[in-house]
């Protein structure tokens, strides 16, 4: 693809003097995964597949208690956390000790399940399908079926293995999405689900406030054309060069490192609270691949201001949903508790939007706006106080629904 032939330009002009700092001024926890992480903050993690009834292996990463707690006798609600897009397990883990929300959820007694969509990093398998060779139908999925087929496996999974009733769900971008997907239409599963908390909650985007995705937007005839033409299914796999830009652009001694965290700023919005000296630990794991669906679903949700399925052309939209226009997702059937946690400064979650989908909620319990007026989309993630802000009230809330 040509942004991975820009990033490997990237690499070669600047390989001279980065070769230099790669070995100097490093964050300890660069170029480690998941696995490698847990291990080192002393957590047990296990991994488990999970099959869809679509044929897709999905890997869940469960930390089932942390290094202080670890009788297995006591009994701990389940919770699933689910990432957003190009995204990964890994995000809830990579701010390490007493920040990551999946460690801490840890500490404070929950059985913590990490899931990875179908086609990242961690969850390309299928039955039949070979992600290399059949791409084109391997790829064919957006956040439509990640959230009819892969949530409902995974958390019929976790509570067969956990004996438990219910789950608690923390999402964050389309992992708030895929729910809002899963709850509108597969609506017995509402009643499986504790509490739902959305960390930039993303179902409406009509309102989106990022100036270059719009202009984009604009574009997106001419680009789906493009993408149709050159048979791209796949988006943003994980390849090694992405460590080494990490590496060898973003450390702290790299005179690119303030570009590094513009370019994080310019798609989420700009707040300087993630630590530079960290975006090299994203870029171990991130970005993790996507279906290029999921990105032309999401341009068609700005383009329309609508919820709704995927958009094919008219004639496909007549034969696969009975109408010319695909249809709405109708989230007055979302009936499980659901809190929605916003951001002042998010350039992909407006705030008009997040208020919209939460005028159309049945059961809202809780609508906050974190107090920090410069919070971003990633610092949702991965801010230096998202714990402070963010996550002592999402675990304070959690454990008021026990």
């Amino acid at each position: 693809m040509y942004f991975s032939l820009v990033i490997s330009i990237l690499i070669l002009i600047v390989s001279t003097e980065s070769k230099q700092i790669a070995t100097r001024n490093l964050h300890p926890d660069v170029g480690l995964n998941i696995i490698q992480l847990a291990e080192k903050y002393g957590y047990p993690l296990e991994s488990h597949n999970v099959q869809t009834s679509d044929g897709y292996i999905l890997t869940l990463h469960r930390i089932p208690y942390g290094p202080n707690n670890s009788s297995r006798d006591d009994v701990r609600p389940p919770v699933l956390l689910m990432h957003g897009l190009l995204s990964s397990s890994v995000d809830w883990i990579n701010m390490g000790p007493g920040v990551g929300l999946g460690l801490l959820l840890a500490d404070n007694g929950y059985d913590v399940w990490m899931g990875n969509q179908r086609g990242n990093t961690w969850s390309r398998q299928h039955i039949t399908l070979d992600p290399d060779l059949d791409a084109e139908k391997f790829f064919n999925f957006s956040f439509h079926e990640i959230g009819v087929y892969d949530l409902p496996a995974k958390i019929d999974y976790i509570l067969e293995t956990t004996e438990q009733e219910k789950v608690f769900y923390v999402g964050h971008s389309q992992g708030t999405t895929d729910f809002f997907v899963m709850g509108s239409e597969r609506p017995e599963y509402n009643d499986k689900i504790a509490l739902m908390i959305a960390l930039a909650p993303i179902a409406y985007m009509g309102e989106l406030p990022n100036p270059i995705i719009r202009q984009l937007v604009e574009s997106y005839d001419l680009i789906k054309q493009l993408i149709d033409h050159m048979k791209i299914y796949e988006f943003l796999p994980h390849f090694d060069f992405y460590t080494d830009i990490g590496e060898q652009i973003c450390s702290d001694s790299s005179e690119f490192q303030d570009t590094c965290l513009l370019f994080l700023n310019i798609i989420c919005g700009f707040d300087f609270d993630i630590d530079p000296n960290f975006i090299p630990v994203i870029t171990s794991n991130a970005p993790a691949g996507s279906s290029i669906n999921q990105i032309l679903h999401y341009a068609q949700e700005i383009r329309s201001g609508n919820f709704a399925q995927y958009d094919h052309d008219r004639e496909e939209n007549v034969v696969k949903y009975g109408q010319e226009t695909p249809p709405l997702y109708d989230v007055t059937k979302i009936t499980a508790p659901v809190s929605l946690y916003y951001a002042n400064n998010d350039w992909l979650a407006a705030i008009d939007d997040v208020l919209k989908l939460g005028d159309g909620l049945s059961n809202l319990v809780n609508l906050k706006k974190v107090s920090n007026s410069q919070f971003n989309h990633l610092d949702f993630l991965w801010a230096q106080h998202v714990a402070d802000l963010v996550y002592n009230d999402v675990i304070a809330e959690i454990k008021a629904t026990n």
